[in-house]
């Protein structure tokens, strides 16, 4: 598989990356530093998104059912070079399914999550993964 993404910005001014249909503005100015999210943000974020779209596909492969879940991460960033390190995730699957096997989700999405594996070469990862019962 091949991925494809554009991205612009202007002089003094944020940016966005065209992915799709969707564009999606992050900052690169101090202006909006509280406002829009950062490169480095944005990183954490797709690895987010591997995570919760491997939770929906194993969701299928595995049989089990859930309603929702949340996803923090949290990542330190050191100074020399400047890089990512010590990747934390606490991922929360709301669901009464039974059949829901933590430890089978946690290995088959480390094994199978592409931006997972991606960083995993570069960093390390750790976290954990918890059910709670639907209200």
């Amino acid at each position: 598989m091949n991925y494809q993404i554009k991205a612009s910005s202007i002089s003094n001014k944020d940016a966005v990356i065209h992915i799709k249909e969707s564009n999606i503005n992050f900052g690169t100015t101090s202006k909006t530093a509280e406002v829009l999210p950062n490169p480095a943000e944005l990183f954490l974020g797709s690895f987010a998104a591997c995570m919760l779209k491997n939770v929906e596909r194993f969701s299928i492969m595995m049989k089990f059912t859930y309603s929702k879940t949340t996803l923090e991460v949290n990542a330190t960033r050191l100074e020399n070079p400047p890089r990512m390190d010590n990747i934390f995730y606490d991922l929360k699957i709301y669901s009464n399914d039974k059949k829901l096997n933590i430890d089978l989700l946690k290995k088959n999405i480390e094994k199978f999550g592409t931006i997972y594996n991606t960083i995993k070469l570069s960093c390390a990862i750790s976290g954990t993964i918890n059910q709670f019962e639907n209200v």
